[in-house]
């Protein structure tokens, strides 16, 4: 697809809210910001929500989601990531290790501003460093998972040389965590997130999540320096589009929740000021997204053809075990599946659209600027993002499987169940339930 012109809309020099700032000092000046403290301000209140997962209707579907062998690369995962341990201070492993249960998993976001005091930050440490963090990523991914990573954390850094901001917004702002310890059969897990960029590993023996997952760029493509030939998104946008073309007059009127991005039919507060149309963003585990659009089950045979090749671009950064797996699971619940759109279906038009079912949500989204000036949503600034609803974003849900069924919980929990049947004998005089 044509791309529109980004450059007209590369502010002035030192008109950017990241020229000449260091990445600390630039998110001290943001979060004095009013519309900073409107954003982060609810993200702390639905941080502090227990988890539930993504619903709806508010209500969790049982029984989705099963522990399994599929083939996941965990040797080779846990091969780099005790290399890169054996390469850290012991302050440096206090600092970017969790337990696998830790809430740390929900605490993420996609802005480019440092507010973290916890984790390895990629730009702080030396070279073999990153590199041995990458080492982690790619074991866990497949070539191309990797590869959109990489280019990712190179448009971010183009985008700060753009803008005159390179220790705001560089290849290396980036945080990484590990959840647990390295394990052929416990569970554990790593994290990778920062601006545009945000990945969520959970491991189980030869099982694997990689939810939630956020892709984007600001701009979308490279046209000059040393990451010149960069071009972000393009098959999620043209088979999108595609698709929205192949559907009839009455399918197009199915699918179509707003022609409009901005204003016109679009719901009153639909749009949000930070996430645009996205729904799935930072910190929204527990949003309750009702299915809107057409369903899958009404579709012609090629259309659903093309409704599953879209769902798998979004999970091709997994390795091909665990997506043949997940792509399985996306098929069985083809008949279930939502696809909507918001926006227009012309060759340069900017839109939305959500493919949505019990074991995937899946969201692309043309945004407005934030470092570039453009106050309309346009196709040169993309967020992609990746959920598993029902409960199973961050693995949560097998590793609730897993202390359910392993035979060294099973153990653990009787004991535990015992020891807090005594205490509530020995307070049965308490008024309220004794096993509240």
């Amino acid at each position: 697809m044509a791309k529109t012109d980004f450059r007209k809309y590369v502010p002035a020099p030192g008109a950017s809210t990241a020229y000449g700032k260091s990445a600390r000092g630039h998110v001290e000046e943001r979060l004095k910001s009013e519309r900073v403290q409107q954003l982060f301000g609810p993200w702390r209140e639905l941080y502090e929500q227990p988890f539930k997962g993504m619903t709806t209707d508010g209500n969790v579907i049982p029984d989705l989601f099963e522990l399994r062998p599929e083939g996941a690369p965990t040797e080779a995962m846990i091969n780099a990531t005790m290399a890169l341990l054996r390469m850290l201070s012991p302050e440096q492993k206090a600092a970017m290790s969790f337990s696998i249960d830790s809430t740390q998993w929900r605490n993420w976001q996609n802005t480019e501003m440092y507010v973290e005091d916890y984790g390895l930050r990629l730009a702080e440490v030396p070279m073999p460093v990153r590199e041995a963090v990458m080492a982690v990523v790619s074991a866990s991914l497949s070539r191309h998972g990797l590869e959109l990573t990489r280019d990712v954390m190179r448009m971010n850094a183009f985008l700060g040389d753009l803008v005159g901001g390179p220790d705001v917004m560089n290849e290396w702002t980036y945080l990484f965590n590990i959840f647990g310890t390295p394990s052929a059969s416990e569970p554990w897990g790593w994290q990778l997130f920062g601006h545009h960029l945000c990945l969520h590993c959970f491991v189980l023996g030869e099982q694997m999540t990689l939810t939630p997952a956020f892709f984007g760029a600001e701009p979308t493509y490279a046209d000059e320096g040393p990451f010149k030939g960069i071009r972000l998104f393009e098959d999620k946008e043209r088979d999108g589009l595609k698709l929205m073309r192949s559907f009839s007059n009455d399918q197009q009127e199915r699918a179509i929740v707003a022609h409009c991005m901005v204003g016109g039919d679009l719901p009153p507060g639909r749009r949000h000021f930070a996430d645009n149309l996205n729904l799935g963003g930072a910190y929204q585990d527990n949003r309750v997204v009702p299915y809107e659009g057409i369903e899958a089950s009404i579709l012609s045979k090629t259309q659903q053809r093309d409704l599953l090749s879209l769902a798998e671009a979004y999970l091709a950064p997994l390795p091909k075990g665990p997506l043949t797996a997940q792509m399985e699971d996306v098929e069985r619940h083809l008949n279930e599946t939502h696809f909507c759109w918001i926006g227009g279906f012309e060759e340069n038009s900017a839109f939305y659209y959500r493919i949505q079912s019990p074991v995937v949500f899946i969201e692309f989204d043309h945004h407005g600027g934030v470092f570039l000036t453009n106050p309309e949503p346009a196709n040169f600034h993309v967020h992609t993002i990746v959920r598993t609803p029902n409960g199973n974003d961050y693995g949560m849900d097998l590793l609730r499987l897993h202390y359910k069924n392993a035979p060294h919980h099973r153990q653990e929990h009787r004991h535990e169940h015992k020891h807090e049947h005594k205490h509530a004998h020995a307070h049965k005089h308490d008024d309220g339930d004794s096993n509240g």
